[in-house]
């Protein structure tokens, strides 16, 4: 069994269809360059559920993996040929919240979750979740990025 203490640290990104999601991307992967660490890109896909129509809801659920691995795919060669780092992806079926705090639970390797705030307005409710109610259930940082930094800008603080 590998050492915890030994093992690749890495920055967690929750990748959903938002544009601050990408911000939180950007920024998680030039950090993780600067410091020499990995990536895990992380899509949770909500449950579909068709109890009436379960040839239905399979299809919805086969077709939502498949969004699902395609968006993961595209973003892991975005960070390759960004960073030239090989980031580790995750597809997930149920809450984000559980899904993520599961996700950590197995991988001792997950030293920060990056996430970005939507502008103009009250926080997702991942962000609000996790910095409040759910922020003693990690054993890591939090960091929240601004939805609204530029590449220029994630380039001076990452």
């Amino acid at each position: 069994m590998t050492d915890p203490a030994k093992r690749r640290q890495k920055f967690l990104v929750v990748v959903d269809d938002t544009p601050e999601a990408r911000v939180a991307l950007r920024y998680a992967t030039r950090r993780a360059r600067n410091v020499h660490c990995g990536v895990v890109l992380l899509r949770v896909v909500e449950p579909v559920d068709f109890n009436q129509w379960a040839g239905v809801a399979e299809i919805m659920r086969q077709e939502a993996h498949e969004a699902a691995e395609t968006l993961l795919q595209q973003l892991a060669e975005q960070v390759n040929a960004e960073s030239g780092l090989l980031p580790e992806v995750a597809i997930r079926e149920g809450s984000t919240r559980e899904e993520l705090l599961k996700l950590v639970e197995e991988d001792g390797g997950i030293r920060m979750l990056v996430l970005a705030a939507a502008p103009g307005g009250a926080p997702g409710p991942l962000v609000t979740a996790l910095a409040g109610q759910m922020s003693g259930d990690l054993s890591f940082p939090i960091t929240v990025v601004p939805g609204t930094l530029t590449d220029e800008q994630i380039e001076r603080i990452a």
